[in-house]
């Protein structure tokens, strides 16, 4: 657990102490005792604090942004500490989320709030995940794309130079997420079956790293097929397992060591495992590589042309 970062709070957020922030994914400083009265004055003598306009974070003194040693993420460093990404869109939220604006140099950059409790991928990286294997300019194909609240902080990650290839087979969370997609135009919707990765096989070129976050019995099939098709030799998988969406009468450990075996028969190498505690309850994350030479009996030299 990195420092500044204890899961603290009830579940909503950061907790910055009484008069902290209040709700579910809320980041603002609400009335608190001995705090200022919401949106009034900061404190007496205090700095000026940064400021996001409506919706930004409130309350609190002057702000510093530091970046996080994943890029593209950084942590916000004031009266609450937060986990934020740099808005691609400045001016819009995509979930109500906080914004705020910090001057650097000349000009102001927007970051947006990233909530652990609404996203596993910004859980893991709190809970101390060692690589995530996304950064500016990278390739995602993301599974499981829902209504697209992470991924939208995965196109801030990525920026105009990167790509997400968001995959979700309802319809209600595509119409969410295609309304994402017109503002992010890093963000290519697919709205189709994740099991059946042929159907969309013109629309999503090779990509570096797979997310996945299906919650289905059969995810490790399903990334498998998808890695098959899209995730180049020596790419990366991200996979979030759910244990009661697999087996909900065996405990939660033998469900994700029996998961990692089924990585490694699918020419799956997982390198890591957290889990995502007290995020997410009887959840854990799984990094890995993906070599799928392993499997054809090359060295993996000659089977590199085939992943480009």
């Amino acid at each position: 657990m990195r420092p500044g970062f204890s899961p603290r709070g009830g579940r909503g957020g950061f907790r910055g102490g009484r008069g902290g922030p209040r709700g579910r994914g809320g980041m603002a400083g609400g009335r608190g005792r001995g705090g200022p009265a919401r949106g009034g004055p900061a404190h007496r003598g205090s700095t000026p604090r940064g400021r996001g306009g409506r919706g930004g974070f409130k309350g609190g003194r002057k702000v510093t942004v530091e970046p996080h040693r994943h890029q593209g993420v950084f942590i916000v460093r004031g009266r609450e500490d937060a986990l934020v990404t740099r808005n691609l869109v400045p001016g819009e939220s995509v979930y109500g989320e906080k914004r705020i604006s910090v001057e650097e140099g000349d000009t102001k950059v927007e970051y947006r709030a990233w909530n652990p409790f609404r996203s596993k991928l910004a859980a893991a990286i709190l809970g101390g995940i060692d690589q995530i294997h996304m950064g500016p300019g990278s390739k995602v194909l993301y599974l499981g794309a829902a209504s697209g609240t992470t991924v939208s902080h995965v196109a801030d990650i990525v920026g105009p130079e990167g790509l997400v290839y968001a995959v979700e087979f309802s319809h209600r969370s595509g119409r969410d997420l295609i309304n994402v997609a017109k503002k992010r135009t890093n963000v290519i919707p697919v709205i189709e079956d994740a099991r059946h990765p042929h159907k969309y096989r013109m629309l999503v070129g090779m990509v570096d790293v797979i997310f996945a976050d299906v919650a289905q019995p059969d995810q490790t099939r399903i990334v498998a097929l998808n890695a098959h098709n899209f995730l180049r030799n020596g790419g990366h998988f991200v996979i979030s397992i759910k244990a009661n969406c697999i087996d909900s009468t065996a405990p939660a450990e033998a469900v994700f060591a029996g998961e990692v075996r089924k990585m490694a028969s699918e020419r799956m190498k997982p390198q890591e495992q957290l889990t995502l505690e007290p995020y997410e309850r009887d959840h854990a994350l799984v990094v890995g590589v993906y070599r799928y030479w392993d499997g054809l009996g090359g060295t993996g030299i000659e089977w590199e042309w085939m992943g480009r």
